[in-house]
């Protein structure tokens, strides 16, 4: 075949597109990993001394959670990989608009040493990136791995006391609640403090920062809402998901500050605390899932039952239709 007959034999032009179209692909891919290699260099740059201070404050025991974050978030990532290779990126400089709001942010915060907005500012300028970068179709597939990762950062202190006593005062009243039911125990909560007595033999229960919940209540809430979109549902389901982890893990914490005063009281006060204390934490946290769980398998199962009801009356249209 001479090369003028191979130029207009349709099969070969269309192996030729073919070819061209994944060169073409090809080249796109790589051009985005270098441009997301370059750019994350340059935030790590930016950001290396809020993200060193984020990774050390992981490796206290009520930050402990945060390193399990970025872990999901880059999931959240391959689960949309399929449609952000087919997603076209269009610069959008409202990303830079959002970028230079967070960089001002961040410098507001250093100017006034008020620390805690300066991760978030972090946050917000990784988003500005995306959308300048992807544009919004890109920020659509992606905002839930950008801002889950919110859930890795510390509460400022003032917040995270405002919330930790109120749930100490309900989990003492709770437990002491329920211990006055048992006979021979006589106990009155007074604030975070269980006063009581046993036998004639007194005794007092502090609830301590440490049995607030706010380390399970914060652990809880960041992977609920991961379970809630680690697979598709309504959104009526994942609003009731969501919302469902908040009363879920302060029942599971004063669960666990009743327990604490059952040990105390009936086997002894060194079995109360240390070791003992951080597995009965553990323990609870796998009750929280179990009730989770079991409300994410009665959504499962009511999404089933509608599926199935939608598939049989097509089946009849259709037979209708045929008849």
């Amino acid at each position: 075949m001479t090369p003028r007959e191979d130029r207009h034999n349709p099969y070969r032009s269309a192996e030729a597109l073919t070819e061209s179209l994944r060169d073409n692909e090809g080249i796109k891919a790589t051009d985005r990993i270098w441009k997301i290699a370059l750019v994350s260099v340059l935030f790590a740059l930016l950001f290396r001394q809020e993200l060193q201070r984020l990774v050390l404050s992981w490796g206290t025991a009520s930050e402990s959670h945060g390193m399990l974050i970025p872990a999901f978030s880059m999931y959240f990532v391959y689960q949309v990989r399929e449609q952000l290779k087919k997603t076209a990126g269009q610069r959008n400089y409202a990303g830079l608009l959002v970028m230079v709001v967070s960089l001002l942010g961040y410098v507001f915060s250093i100017y006034t040493k008020f620390g805690y907005p300066k991760p978030v500012m972090m946050i917000l300028m990784l988003g500005g990136i995306v959308i300048l970068l992807g544009g919004w179709p890109i920020f659509r597939l992606v905002w839930l791995p950008v801002f889950f990762l919110m859930f890795a950062l510390k509460l400022p202190g003032g917040l995270h006391e405002s919330i930790t006593i109120p749930m100490r005062v309900l989990a003492s009243a709770a437990a002491a609640a329920i211990l006055n039911l048992l006979p021979g125990l006589d106990c009155e909560a007074s604030n975070v403090l269980i006063n009581g007595m046993y036998q004639g033999q007194p005794f007092d229960l502090n609830v301590a920062e440490a049995c607030s919940g706010m380390r399970l209540l914060r652990t809880f809430v960041a992977l609920g809402v991961a379970m809630a979109w680690l697979e598709y549902r309504p959104i009526a389901h994942r609003i009731i998901l969501l919302v469902s982890t908040v009363p879920i893990a302060v029942f599971c914490n004063m669960l666990r500050v009743l327990l604490t005063g059952l040990i105390y009281i009936f086997i002894g006060p060194q079995w109360a605390q240390g070791t003992m204390h951080a597995l009965l934490g553990m323990v609870m946290l796998l009750v929280a899932f179990g009730l989770y769980g079991g409300i994410a398998w009665v959504m499962n199962n009511l999404f089933v039952e509608e599926e199935e009801k939608d598939e049989v009356l097509v089946i009849k249209k259709s037979e209708r239709v045929e008849k």
